[in-house]
Parts: C-alpha cells; structure tokens; sequence
C-alpha cells in the first residue's frame, strides 16, 4: 500500500496489510548533509536502543560528522520518525540502526523476524518488494533449495517488483507480528547503481 499521506501509515493494523510506503519530500539542507555524510564516511554502522531511557540521536554520529552543514537538520528529521514510529506502536522499546552501504546487505527476497520494522532509504536505491500477488512463498529461504530468487519460482511475475522512494517512511509486517505467522513482507536490499553507489539506510524494529 502507498500513499503520500503520512497518517496513512496507521493502516498497517489493517490485518491485510503488510506493507504502508508514504513518500515524503525532504529539505534540500537534509539532502546536502546525507551526501556530504557519504562522501565522508567511509563505513558508517550505529545502533541504539530505546527503553526505560532514551538516547541522545547524536550519538548515531561521529563528532567530525555532528560538524557537517545541516547535521541539526538531519538529526531533528531522525526524531521526527521516532515519534511516529513510538506514537504508532505505543512503545517506548525498539532499536535503530544507521548503516551506510556499498553492496545489497541481504540481496535475497526474505521476511524478518520481527513484529515490524520502519525503513528509510535517505540516499541510493530504496528497499524492494513484492506484493503478495507476485509471490511463492514455498520458495523462499530453504524452499528455494539454493537457487537464485530469479529462478526459483519465488518470484511469479518479475515486473511486479517494486522499490520503495528515496527517503519515503515504510512500514513492513514481519513474522512476529500477532496473526501474521507465514505472511510477513516480502523483500530485499537492492544493488548500488552507478549513480548511487552507496546509500544510507535507517531501520526501526519493534522489539
């Protein structure tokens, strides 16, 4: 399901929906920090925890990138979808992780196994995904018996795959969440481009 409608978002509860992408727009001033951010660091991986107590988002960046123009900006941005991702679960437990990449982390079609997960693509091509439609899900992981998603019979229509907007807010059902056991969203990272080679990625599990 997508939209350009962030409240949107809330019909993920909707029990035969798995997925919610709400495209979004940033500034230009977040849009230069993320790329001076690439440029800049060579290998970026932060993860923080939420609970009984919060911590500080600058601690996701290294002091010489907290100096970069437009880091506030960006910053005040990652709070921005905290808060939705806290008000839309009332929970005050989830981990973030921040992670720069140069190659498809899990380049498979797989499901994760958490009750849901938020992600947002800042720069680079964005997560894909399959509707359920486009899916065999007896072929995924061992059903595929070690043959690549392209020709496993995984994947039952190839133009039906679908890549989630740079920067957009999605929303994607795994396994654990309650009553949806077998029918977590279908998806994997995808390839750097020559026009973007790496990308900034930012996930928000509920634990």
């Amino acid at each position: 399901m997508e939209t350009d409608n962030l409240a949107d978002l809330a019909l993920i509860y909707d029990p035969d929906v798995n997925l919610c992408v709400a495209r979004r727009r940033i500034t230009p001033g977040i849009s230069r920090f993320v790329s001076h951010l690439l440029l800049s660091a060579r290998h970026l991986e932060k993860e923080l925890i939420f609970g009984s107590e919060n911590p500080a988002v600058e601690k996701l960046l290294p002091e010489n990138l907290q100096a970069l123009p437009d880091a506030e900006a960006w910053l005040v941005d990652v709070e921005f979808l905290i808060g939705i991702f806290r008000d839309l679960f009332d929970s005050t437990n989830f981990g973030l992780r921040l992670r720069t990449l140069d190659k498809a982390m899990c380049p498979r079609f797989h499901v994760d196994r958490v009750p849901v997960r938020m992600i947002c693509t800042y720069e680079g091509p964005g997560t894909e995904w399959l509707p359920e439609m486009a899916i065999n899900r007896e072929k995924l992981g061992s059903g595929a018996c070690g043959q690549p998603d392209e020709t496993s019979g995984l994947i039952l229509d190839s133009a039906a795959i679908k890549s989630i907007p740079s920067c957009a807010i999605a929303l994607l059902k795994g396994e654990l969440w309650e009553g949806n056991e077998g029918r977590g969203a279908v998806h994997r990272s995808p390839r750097p481009t020559p026009r973007y080679p790496r990308r900034l990625l930012l996930t928000l599990d509920l634990l």
